[in-house]
């Protein structure tokens, strides 16, 4: 089966070192087009080591491109992490057409940050999903889903990195072999409820401390470690990382309970939050003891109410 890798970053290069390994006949590597002052893809940059042929149009949406999938006289392709627009023509190109991985239970969560959301909601259950997609925005009939549990106290970085990556490259090849076997529609996505949410941006990990603990735990969780949640205090913005609640907590929302080596409590409605770890602007992530330490910030200290917007 002659095959099309189209993605980028991480992902897109554990999908195609996958397939590999299996000995796959993968004909052509497509990723995102470059971008000034960006590392180099890793998938590129693989794709190059082993010597594939490589694109990277900066748009789908031209006859070329369209020509230039038609050229690859492709089975099947396999969209690993794809932002930019593919319009129906070039999905189609394949004969059997083209399958896409998705970080969320679709239809709930399309979109582009779909693993920050459904953590900043506080739900205790997310998932993936290996779809054939249309032009609507994360639409399409899917292959199949695989669900995760969201634990307590993990992060956007647990949830992703240790569940829905692995489990999603080993969902792209299943999704290859039931292709293979002539598995090509499980169930149309659409007969569900369903949700859009935008860009998990930093504007919306701005900690407003009179809110639950709960929901302070649920959005630093959400954005650790990007964008990063974040408040200001003594007049400069920190970012707030690796949170556990602390129900026993009591005083003043924002307030700075107590500083020690397990981290510095702050408290929030209804209970508090641990942050074990923070950055000031320009710096590294430390511990947030250490950080008090040189910045002299003692218990008692108060993060401002309301923080605004970052520039």
């Amino acid at each position: 089966m002659r095959i099309v890798v189209h993605g980028q970053d991480a992902f897109g290069k554990a999908v195609l070192e996958k397939l590999l390994e299996r000995g796959e006949n993968v004909v052509a590597v497509c990723c995102a087009p470059d971008k000034a002052g960006r590392a180099e893809d890793p998938l590129k940059a693989f794709a190059r080591e082993k010597g594939l042929p490589l694109h990277q149009p900066t748009s789908w949406k031209t006859p070329e491109a369209l020509t230039l999938m038609q050229s690859f006289d492709a089975d099947v392709c396999l969209m690993a992490y794809v932002l930019l627009f593919i319009p129906q023509p070039v999905l189609d190109a394949p004969r059997l057409g083209t399958f896409q991985y998705h970080p969320s239970l679709l239809p709930a969560h399309r979109g582009p940050s779909s693993i920050n959301w459904p953590i900043a909601m506080g739900k205790t259950r997310t998932g993936l999903t290996i779809f054939w997609p249309n032009e609507g925005l994360d639409e399409g009939p899917v292959l199949l889903q695989k669900s995760v549990e969201i634990g307590p106290d993990e992060t956007l970085g647990d949830v992703y990195f240790k569940k829905l990556f692995p489990m999603g490259v080993d969902a792209m090849m299943e999704s290859l072999d039931l292709v293979k076997a002539g598995v090509l529609l499980k169930h149309d996505q659409r007969l569900g409820d369903g949700s859009y949410e935008s860009w998990f941006k930093k504007d919306f990990a701005a900690v407003d401390w009179s809110k639950s603990a709960a929901d302070v735990h649920n959005l630093v969780r959400a954005a650790d470690p990007a964008p990063g949640a974040w408040g200001i205090i003594a007049g400069a913005k920190l970012d707030l990382f690796e949170p556990q609640r602390v129900d026993a907590a009591t005083g003043a929302p924002g307030t700075i309970l107590s500083i020690d080596a397990t981290g510095m409590v702050v408290a929030a409605g209804q209970g508090g939050l641990r942050i074990r770890r923070v950055r000031a602007p320009g710096g590294k992530k430390v511990a947030a003891a250490e950080w008090a330490a040189s910045a002299g910030i003692a218990a008692g200290a108060v993060f401002e109410a309301q923080p605004a917007k970052p520039a």
